[in-house]
């Protein structure tokens, strides 16, 4: 008789071996519905723009002074600080003057000398041309005691000349401020030998300054005095118009290169700023977004693009320069694609938009 207990687990396994022959498959799970978000979208059309050639630059004071002292000596102190605002005139630093006040003194010395000198040459000139008329004397000893007094008066003239230089170097030693600006920097210190020629500090005018850069000759050919043209400059939150203002008539002999000042002007621009400046050279074709649809998913900067079934791809962009809520695109999209232009943060990938 057979064994109920292990016919059990066959008819078991029986059961389940014929469900999986009968061709049945097990229920699938749902597929979950597409999300439709609301937002608007805009086709990317191609526009006519400007096409630059940008040159590298620096922002440059058009007053701009290497003060140093016109005698050598031990600067006595320094009464500016790199930063302060000084006047035409005004007191920069001073030299010990103790090597001009000995050498006034020693000029004086030589005129007083010089002096007396000339007293007895005048007195001896005087007894003779009296005893000449008086037939005393030779004409070739009068002449003689004439021309010891001319050199006599001669020489005083020098050491009264010598004095006055002397005491002219006296101004020298206090340098005064020749324009109005700004001390941008300071060269030297205190108890340090100034020296001509050799600057102690820098001073500029920050109300008038201009970016200068170098352009190649084709470039120069084409450009003219007065004409405005935009520059980008380190700390500027936009792009500045600047106007040529000085051509140079002759290129540099070894970069070959032609300098170019033009004026500009804004608030807070200071000198030495890095500055990009963007000749036109033409035109090209362009492509523009607002900004709005302009995002950063994950440090990634992109929009989103919607294809022909109204599903949502983000894509990354290559961006330029904005202006009047528009963003030049520079590479990643192509015109009569549409993108997402408003509600864009709702978007996500694949997403249907509808708008």
């Amino acid at each position: 008789m057979p064994n109920v207990a292990l016919m059990k687990p066959l008819v078991a396994v029986l059961v389940l071996a014929l469900a999986g022959c009968s061709g049945e498959e097990p229920a699938k799970t749902a597929t979950p519905t597409q999300r439709s978000v609301q937002a608007q979208t805009q086709l990317v059309q191609a526009s006519e723009g400007l096409a630059v050639t940008a040159t590298t630059g620096s922002v440059v004071a058009l007053d701009s002074v290497r003060v140093a002292s016109r005698l050598m000596g031990y600067i006595r102190d320094i009464a500016v600080v790199e930063g302060q605002s000084v006047k035409a005139g005004q007191r920069l630093f001073s030299i010990d003057p103790l090597d001009i006040e000995g050498a006034v003194e020693q000029a004086r010395l030589g005129l007083n000398q010089a002096d007396v000198a000339m007293k007895d040459a005048k007195a001896d000139y005087e007894r003779f041309e009296a005893l000449y008329k008086d037939e005393v004397v030779s004409r070739q000893n009068y002449e003689k005691m004439k021309l010891n007094y001319d050199i006599a008066v001669s020489r005083a003239a020098q050491a009264k000349a010598g004095l006055g230089t002397a005491q002219g170097q006296m101004r020298y030693a206090t340098v005064t401020s020749p324009i109005n600006g700004v001390v941008t920097q300071k060269l030297a210190n205190e108890g340090d030998i100034a020296a001509p020629g050799h600057p102690v500090l820098l001073i500029e005018n920050p109300a008038r300054l201009q970016v200068q850069t170098a352009v190649s000759e084709d470039l120069y050919r084409g450009l003219k005095l007065g004409q405005v043209v935009m520059v980008e400059i380190d700390g500027q939150d936009q792009a500045l118009s600047a106007k040529v203002a000085r051509l140079s008539p002759a290129a540099d002999p070894m970069t070959h290169a032609y300098t170019v000042k033009l004026d500009v002007a804004a608030p807070g621009l200071r000198s030495g700023a890095f500055a990009r400046v963007l000749f036109p050279t033409g035109k090209r074709s362009v492509l523009a977004v607002p900004v709005a649809a302009v995002l950063d998913r994950a440090g990634i900067t992109g929009v989103f693009v919607v294809d022909a079934q109204g599903a949502a791809q983000y894509r990354m962009v290559r961006l330029g320069k904005s202006d009047g809520g528009l963003v030049e695109v520079l590479s990643g999209l192509t015109p009569g694609e549409r993108v997402v232009i408003g509600n864009a943060q709702a978007v996500n990938n694949g997403d249907k938009v509808a708008g």
